[in-house]
């Protein structure tokens, strides 16, 4: 399967709490909500039609428990992307649960890199990363991330836990292709490219 992580985003880099107020409060975070103001219907069929190409989805432990507690009561069997949610397989990393009452759902546990490594041999459609951005970094870093996906929204949040944190790892990533959405975010596809490459800049001229 292709690993694809797929993260909503202030222009900031913020990914916590995207969603409501309630969403996500660890760290005493206060600014949830932020994309709301900016969904509109072409975010709405970006997001949609991205999601249709899922075969399985991986979460961290904070993002699947919170899922876990919205997804299962939004049931409608034509919304396709509640549907694949709850239907299709998912997988937890994490090195607490020992249960996962959202089926079907498998715990990876251990040395998570190589349990995601050992889904990805199996045959499908994309296994794909919904928030769990500490997750989806690491295995970014691990070289297991196939494509990245943002949703980048036009707004600074100025403080929450960010995809891509300071004296993070590196990522060089070629752009595959950018929409924007008329209430102006930004949905851009990249593909990653191991090692940025880095360069001199001299009066019109770089090497």
């Amino acid at each position: 399967m292709k690993l694809v992580l797929q993260e909503f985003l202030s222009l900031d880099g913020v990914s916590q709490g995207p969603g409501s107020p309630e969403e996500d409060t660890s760290d005493g975070f206060t600014r949830g909500g932020w994309l709301v103001p900016h969904l509109d219907d072409a975010f709405l069929r970006i997001v949609t039609g991205w999601t249709l190409g899922a075969g399985a989805f991986l979460f961290g432990r904070r993002t699947y428990e919170n899922f876990a507690r919205d997804w299962p009561a939004m049931d409608d069997p034509d919304d396709p992307v509640a549907s694949r949610l709850n239907g299709l397989p998912k997988y937890v990393a994490t090195q607490t649960l020992t249960t996962a009452g959202w089926e079907p759902t498998t715990i990876l546990s251990g040395d998570v890199a190589a349990r995601v490594a050992a889904v990805k041999e199996q045959p499908g459609g994309e296994l794909q990363i919904h928030g769990s951005a500490r997750l989806g970094a690491s295995l970014l870093a691990e070289g297991l991330v196939d494509e990245v996906r943002l949703m980048v929204a036009p707004v600074v949040v100025g403080s929450g836990r960010r995809l891509f944190p300071q004296d993070g790892a590196q990522a060089g990533l070629r752009l595959l292709s950018s929409e924007t959405t008329p209430s102006g975010v930004v949905a851009q596809v990249y593909e990653p490219t191991g090692r940025p490459r880095y360069g001199t800049y001299r009066g019109g001229a770089h090497s």
